[in-house]
């Protein structure tokens, strides 16, 4: 296997590798799952439904950890757990991907990873982006760190996919997706890098509004949301980023602790069909 950086921030792509070995050869699993944690997303060419089978897609997702369901999207028929990410111009909730996100962080364990598959997408354009956000916090200004250390953010899905449901839909979602509360500076439990964990699930912090941040309640309202504001556009920042141009039965893998990433949805009419398994994460600290 040959491994190929992508820029100097983020990513590489996997050479001469079929996914399914991996499956059964451990050295190998061993090998790239270091390689993940090194670049952060992972990508790979030509794995075809001959070489990567869905249960093999799902089988290599499971040597991470358990799967996850998605809230809205559907598994397969043929490999629950298999999340069918398939575009289609009339549902508003497709309009949800072209946002800087982190997987899941409206629960209360985001995902640790995902293993995604292309099986179609147009002959040009629907590009994935992906950030570094260990990058997005080292390169903060001392004084931002030192702003936002200790600081805790709701991630809520009842104001992003749950938006555009029928009220009783939205509201039953909600009683199951309770509003999450995630440190704005996360620590990776398994790299010990710190990493800025706010994106287009946050809507605000939940104790910035103690004396020494604000005088008065309109302070709160200003500077609060100014800051978020601000740290969530960290991940638009060019020099953090990777792009990747899809095609048919192409993969990306990612680090969803450390990583955001933005669906650009640049395809209209919405022909696009993606595969994906989520593995359980733990509770950001």
């Amino acid at each position: 296997m040959q491994i190929e950086p992508m820029t100097c921030a983020i990513g590489a792509e996997l050479m001469d590798v079929n996914l399914g070995d991996a499956v059964r050869d451990d050295g190998l699993f061993n090998e790239i799952y270091a390689a993940l944690l090194k670049y952060k997303v992972l990508f790979l060419r030509d794995q075809t439904l001959d070489k990567l089978s869905r249960h093999d897609h799902m089988a290599f997702a499971q040597r991470l950890g358990q799967l996850e369901d998605h809230p809205v999207a559907p598994s397969h028929p043929e490999a629950p757990g298999l999340v069918q990410i398939y575009k289609h111009p009339d549902s508003p909730i497709d309009r949800y991907e072209n946002s800087w996100h982190c997987d899941g962080t409206f629960r209360e364990t985001p995902a640790k990873a995902c293993v995604l598959r292309c099986i179609e997408c147009p002959p040009v354009g629907g590009d994935t982006m992906w950030a570094n956000m260990v990058l997005a916090y080292d390169k903060l200004p001392d004084s931002v760190k030192a702003d936002i250390e200790g600081l805790i953010a709701s991630h809520s899905f009842n104001a992003s996919f749950g938006a555009a449901m029928p009220t009783d839909k939205r509201l039953a979602l909600k009683a199951q997706y309770p509003d999450a509360e995630h440190p704005v500076v996360r620590t990776h439990p398994e790299t010990g890098e710190k990493l800025l964990f706010v994106n287009a699930f946050t809507t605000h912090f939940v104790n910035f509004h103690v004396p020494g941040r604000v005088r008065y309640g309109q302070d709160y309202n200003q500077a609060a949301g100014d800051l978020l504001q601000y740290l969530i556009g960290q991940a638009e920042v060019p020099e953090y980023q990777v792009r990747w141009r899809w095609k048919p039965y192409s993969m990306a893998m990612w680090d969803n602790r450390s990583t955001q990433h933005y669906a650009v949805m640049d395809y209209p009419p919405c022909h696009r069909k993606m595969e994906r398994a989520a593995v359980v994460g733990d509770k950001p600290f």
